[in-house]
């Protein structure tokens, strides 16, 4: 039997604070669910392995501090990934609100990681941020849906929809942490997204 091919694949995710990160992150690799919140302090990550085709992918999934006194240590969590994973509340209008900000900026400080890579050793720029920032891979998730029965909500299916057209047709998942809903499959498009874009690159 032939050896199966390995790639490993950095996923970064990004939302503003409390709209579930690091719950959907225990909840995918370790099907745990923590009701009490605690605040990310700059970045930590998680590992799973997932089987696709004939390849197993190890993805390196990267929880970001939603507040802004951290987002300034973006670009170094940044650097090499293959996939972001924007997160917002349904029940939370900013946190939608907010995703413009959380897109744009991701994209930004990669430009900028590319550019100060270019000057510093051309070489390796490839290998270290995405070759094509305005064609990176987004997904969107539309956590907490299990709040109130879905009464609470505030952002409807079709408004992310609508956004994640105007962005290029996004993916979408609507998901619970806590009721585990929705998030192997929300994952799982990610690692195929990040090893379409990995698989590319190689080409």
């Amino acid at each position: 039997m032939a050896t199966r091919k390995r790639t490993l694949l950095k996923i970064i995710v990004l939302g503003d604070s409390g709209v579930g990160k690091t719950s959907l992150m225990n909840q995918y690799p370790c099907k745990k669910f923590f009701q009490q919140y605690k605040a990310t302090i700059g970045a930590d990550f998680v590992t799973k392995e997932v089987l696709i085709g004939d390849r197993i992918v190890t993805l390196q999934i990267w929880d970001t501090a939603g507040q802004e006194r951290f987002q300034s240590l973006g670009v170094a969590f940044y650097r090499g990934a293959d996939c972001c994973i924007l997160v917002y509340d349904v029940n939370v209008l900013r946190s939608f609100d907010t995703l413009d900000n959380w897109h744009d900026d991701f994209l930004r400080q990669v430009c900028n990681l590319v550019l100060i890579l270019l000057f510093a050793c051309p070489l390796i720029v490839f290998q270290a941020s995405p070759s094509n920032p305005g064609i990176f891979p987004f997904i969107l998730l539309g956590n907490k849906i299990d709040v109130d029965g879905g009464n609470s909500r505030v952002v409807s299916e079709k408004k992310a929809k609508e956004w994640c057209a105007s962005r290029g047709n996004i993916p979408y998942f609507e998901t619970s942490a806590k009721e585990d809903y929705n998030v192997d499959a929300a994952f799982l498009s990610v690692a195929q997204l990040a090893l379409e874009k990995d698989l590319d690159q190689d080409m």
